[in-house]
């Protein structure tokens, strides 16, 4: 079946090289964008199965090692094999893999509990990243590609809100995040090389205690240094399940009413700035942006967790659920949480901050029950293919 997927794949890629379509240089960088998280989310799987064993998740409480393991394998080999098969849509479309990236998960791979909320993190992110990637793409075979990206994307978000003991399905639609919403979050894990991106200041949220519905947000960033005054300053709170955002001022920032799953918050200076902003929806540079002061923050209201997460992991949150809220930030597990130096990344002809610091998704070993996969799918192979079915177009017979 995956090899399958991965034929449909790449004939959807060769559609792009054998449609008459202009593909712009924004394509080109959304794809080296969202091959570096691929890569991110890789290096994070693999780094994780390699230091935890069967007797950490039992002891975390999960009934079955096996379950947990089998399933952070199986989305290890996803993650990997998306970061080979952009590797090649990069190359193919005369661009340079950005592959100096250093990933760094010691501050959040300490036990099983911390990993299992980083990786629910990495995987919300990563389905918001791709949805607000969408919008920038011009090139309507890319948008496919990426789109076959997304939902699968989406399905790892699932199973890590069941590892979680959540509600598998919180909220009837998902969030878009910018690049830098993105770095927001993810900076503080990446070294050694730059997207051409300048992440927002982080956000954290230093409420301490069991939060829920009209509990106070209380804040901290770099960027709440006393520049903009307190009164100028509100907290917009996104959610899938909200028909818009939630401005309060950032001195009355409660947890909203009716909201389970994520959410995110931001600190702006203009209560409409951001949706604004996503209301441009794309990955340019917009007016908006300069009135995002912090954040994104991503928070978790697990109040409403399924049954079945309780079969994986009984006694996390109960059945019925406590209106809690389960705040998961990278950045509370380490002092350094920053954006990654700047260097310019230029389509076609990236160039990177150090030559000897790297740690590719591409060429990382995956454990060997899944040694399979990586040897018969290698970037070499991948491009293989694509050079083969670029020359060809997609014929349809009926």
């Amino acid at each position: 079946m995956q090899v399958l997927l991965f034929a449909v794949f790449t004939w959807t890629l060769a559609a792009v090289h054998a449609l008459p379509l202009k593909r712009t240089s924004v394509d080109l960088g959304v794809l080296m964008f969202a091959n570096v998280l691929e890569q991110l989310e890789s290096n994070f799987y693999l780094q994780a199965l390699q230091t935890f064993n069967a007797s950490s998740f039992e002891t975390a409480g999960f009934v079955s090692s096996e379950v947990v393991i089998q399933q952070i394998q199986t989305i290890a080999s996803d993650e990997s094999i998306h970061a080979v098969i952009l590797e090649s849509v990069i190359n193919a479309l005369g661009g340079q893999v950005v592959s100096s990236c250093t990933f760094d998960f010691s501050s959040v791979l300490i036990d099983v509990d911390t990993m299992v909320a980083t990786a629910r993190v990495v995987e919300n992110v990563g389905v918001s990243a791709y949805l607000g990637a969408l919008t920038a793409i011009s090139d309507p075979a890319l948008v496919t590609a990426a789109g076959s990206i997304m939902t699968v994307e989406a399905r790892h978000q699932t199973v890590l809100n069941l590892l979680s003991d959540a509600t598998s399905i919180p909220q009837p639609f998902d969030m878009a995040l910018t690049p830098a919403d993105v770095l927001a979050l993810a900076g503080a894990f990446i070294s050694g090389c730059d997207l051409g991106v300048s992440a927002n200041p982080p956000l954290t949220v230093t409420s301490g205690g069991s939060l829920k519905t009209g509990t106070k947000l209380n804040f901290s960033s770099p960027a709440l240094n006393g520049t903009i005054p307190e009164n100028q300053l509100s907290c917009q709170i996104f959610a899938g399940g909200l028909n818009s955002s939630v401005f309060q001022p950032i001195c009355d920032c409660a947890v909203p009413a009716n909201i389970s799953g994520p959410m995110y918050v931001f600190i702006t200076d203009d209560e409409k700035a951001t949706a604004k902003r996503y209301m441009d929806g794309t990955m340019k540079a917009v007016p908006y942006t300069s009135h995002v002061v912090a954040g994104p923050a991503l928070l978790f209201i697990d109040n409403a967790p399924d049954l079945i997460g309780n079969l994986i992991r009984p006694g996390l949150n109960g059945t019925s659920g406590n209106g809690t809220l389960v705040t998961v930030q990278p950045a509370t597990a380490t002092s350094s949480f920053a954006a990654p130096t700047t260097v310019t990344l230029v389509t076609g002809t990236a160039t990177h901050s150090s030559a000897t610091a790297t740690s590719s998704a591409v060429t990382s070993p995956i454990p060997t029950s899944m040694g399979s996969f990586t040897t018969t799918i290698s970037p070499t192979q991948a491009g293989a293919i694509l050079a083969s079915l670029a020359s060809v177009s997609p014929t349809t017979t009926g």
